[in-house]
């Protein structure tokens, strides 16, 4: 109920305007896709080399644009499986070469804990986009549980402004944990049902 609230304001006073604006500017849904993705990577070479307080910066930018894509598709009437394809594998793309950024900064600072947590996240987080994909491939709309990719961007940005991002992380394995388990519970339950 929360989530649907905030997304109606998002779209009022952010998308729905900034969208008219790349409509003016004659982009593309699929190059807003590129876009994102491009400063995606931006974030990651930014947090690999310790510049975590621009990455947060940048990450909330990112985030902003990856809003983007899908309502300038909807608006210009340019919808499409495949764009919809590509701003998923975007999406994952994007979200991988952050988590592969933060990795190369906890290599570098010789951090353990940080390497590992970098990796569960990255499993834990790409479980829950793996569970709603396969969900829907079995026909199961599967979109529960509270840490999805917003959220753990969200989550991520917050962490890379305040310096500090051991914590920010195991929120994200904790909660991406239970994502995924409520998810697979869905499915199964669902599953049940159809037999």
């Amino acid at each position: 109920m929360h989530r649907a609230q905030a997304r109606r304001v998002i779209a009022r006073y952010f998308e729905d305007p900034a969208t008219r604006l790349l409509h003016t500017l004659k982009l593309t849904p699929t190059m807003v896709t590129l876009i994102g993705l491009a400063l995606n990577f931006g974030v990651a070479y930014l947090a690999a080399v310790d510049l975590l307080l621009p990455a947060g910066v940048l990450l909330l930018v990112a985030s902003a644009v990856d809003m983007l894509d899908g309502a300038l598709a909807r608006l210009t009437g340019t919808e499409s499986s495949f764009g919809a394809f590509i701003d998923s594998v975007s999406d994952r793309l994007g979200e991988a070469a952050v988590l592969f950024g933060l990795l190369v900064l906890f290599f570098n600072d010789e951090s353990a804990t940080g390497v590992v947590l970098v990796f569960l996240a990255m499993v834990a987080s790409f479980m829950v986009s793996y569970l709603r994909a396969r969900g829907e491939g079995l026909g199961i709309r599967s979109d529960v549980g509270f840490m999805t990719r917003p959220e753990r961007m969200v989550v991520l940005s917050v962490g890379m402004l305040v310096g500090h991002m051991l914590v920010p992380l195991g929120i994200i394995v904790a909660f991406s944990t239970i994502t995924a388990g409520q998810r697979l519970h869905h499915v199964w339950r669902q599953t049940r049902v159809r037999k």
